[in-house]
């Protein structure tokens, strides 16, 4: 396919698996990749025959957190677009802004969208105009701890208290008594404005037996929107996710096809352009209750992607050059059944504490002959590899497809162990527990449960900072 006339030179403003995916889709446009790295990346295997712009030192703030020194590097380089990827910078208005200020293509949603999108009470207020379900609870952002108390007392406990410019399972406590919320509040408060500038705090009733949803989109700029099925990703720790699928396999499909037009009609609404994903928690009474819109893709879009056989990455370029969409939402059909699981170098064991090292073997499994295609692992990583602390602790994600969730639930166990990896301690032994057990073959668990594992009673923080 031949390059965009828009741009030819693409900034990747990302690391790792991240960096790796988006270059393939360019590579296959015809576009040059170019890599904004870091000191600790500037020699990573990934980076080899790439090129390759050093943003600043190791730590994040100083390289791919830094917006001045990022669009610095994108102009001097001759790149008249970037791609943000999925963390780091991607859902900052901030940073969109100045890309586009400096001539340079944003390859993501306009930057007012992003921005409100990216404050949590407007962005409920509009997807319940569009006749989205939402979670009941403050009615905008909670003014402090006192109003915090009595918007609880009203919807009743328990009630989660959440960061409003939040992500990623960061600024949010719970609070399950009248006596709890004062001390929860100044908890998320604090992380809130540590992690993301801002301390501000809205209320949610907390739905503890629910599902964690969410609905793959794809929006031109010509007011074409599709959406690309539902994800389950409930199986979680700490708000962070570890295993997706999809279809996803508890929604009843009336209530499924009434949220699909309500988050096409919801995105089309607002103006939104190019990949996002709008995030839902199916409640007991088997209605899904919109909680978020994360204004990029996520980690788990290959999981997407699968099912429909699409190339979300390539979308979002061809969307930024300017052209329409290529797929109807007659032409995409989901074929058999997708599941994820997010290899990390971490020790289930110890509390899923990190474990940087060296990576001395690294051997993904292989597509069965016949089965082309029902096999994929996106990573970064090879033999030699050093998992160093500054950042996130993925290596790959593998993803299985199979006939049906049976199915592919019992190829992804043997794609697990067939997995190889060497010289650190890896999730695979808690993805396999947690694949093989009867809870989650059954479909029958909750979001933020892992079923099959039992948690270590300690738990071990990492210093985590991508996404």
């Amino acid at each position: 396919m031949p390059a965009l006339l828009l741009f030819h030179r693409l900034f990747i403003a990302n690391r790792g698996e991240v960096a790796v995916r988006i270059a393939q889709a360019a590579d296959a446009l015809g576009i040059t990749p170019v890599f904004g790295v870091s000191e600790a990346d500037r020699d990573a295997p990934y980076t080899r025959g790439r090129e390759v712009v050093v943003l600043g030192k190791a730590r994040a703030t100083e390289s791919y957190l830094n917006r001045e020194r990022v669009v610095q590097a994108a102009v001097q380089s001759g790149c008249t677009a970037l791609h943000p990827g999925w963390g780091f910078l991607a859902e900052d208005p901030v940073f969109a802004s100045l890309v586009e200020a400096h001539g340079v293509t944003f390859v993501g949603p306009p930057a007012h969208v992003m921005a409100a999108m990216g404050k949590k009470t407007p962005a409920k207020r509009a997807m319940a105009a569009a006749g989205l379900g939402v979670i009941e609870g403050s009615e905008g952002v909670l003014a402090d701890a006192e109003q915090a108390a009595e918007v609880a007392a009203s919807v009743g406990f328990p009630i989660l208290l959440k960061a409003e410019s939040g992500g990623g399972g960061r600024g949010m406590r719970i609070a399950r008594s009248l006596g709890d919320v004062h001390a929860a509040y100044g908890e998320a408060q604090a992380e809130s404005a540590a992690c993301f500038g801002d301390s501000r705090l809205y209320l949610e009733r907390l739905l503890e037996r629910g599902r964690h949803v969410e609905v793959q989109l794809l929006a031109d700029r010509y007011g074409n929107v599709v959406h690309l099925g539902a994800r389950d990703c409930s199986v979680q720790r700490n708000h962070q996710k570890l295993i997706e699928e999809s279809p996803a396999p508890t929604v009843e499909p009336a209530e499924m096809a009434r949220t699909f037009e309500a988050a096409v009609r919801a995105t089309r609404d607002i103006g939104y352009v190019g990949a996002g994903t709008m995030e839902f928690l199916l409640a007991e009474d088997g209605r899904l209750r919109f909680m978020e819109m994360n204004t990029r893709l996520q980690v788990e879009h290959g999981v997407s992607e699968m099912l429909m056989d699409v190339d979300l990455v390539t979308a979002q370029l061809r969307i930024a050059a300017g052209a329409r969409l290529e797929l109807s939402q007659e032409q995409l059909k989901p074929r058999g059944h997708v599941i994820e699981c997010r290899i990390n170098a971490e020790d289930p064991a110890r509390g899923f504490a990190p474990t940087p090292g060296k990576v001395t073997r690294f051997g993904p499994p292989l597509t069965p002959e016949g089965a082309r295609g029902d096999i994929r692992v996106d990573t970064h990583a090879e033999p030699g590899y050093v998992v160093g602390p500054h950042y996130d602790s993925l290596l790959a994600k593998l993803l299985v497809r199979g006939a049906d969730r049976e199915d592919a639930r019992k190829k992804m166990i043997e794609a697990l162990d067939a997995f190889v990896i060497e010289g650190v301690s890896t999730t695979i032994p808690f993805h396999r527990a947690v694949l093989s057990s009867e809870a989650f073959s059954r479909g029958e668990y909750f979001a933020g449960e892992l079923p099959g594992f039992t948690a270590p009673s300690e738990t071990v923080a990492g210093e985590a900072t991508s996404p």
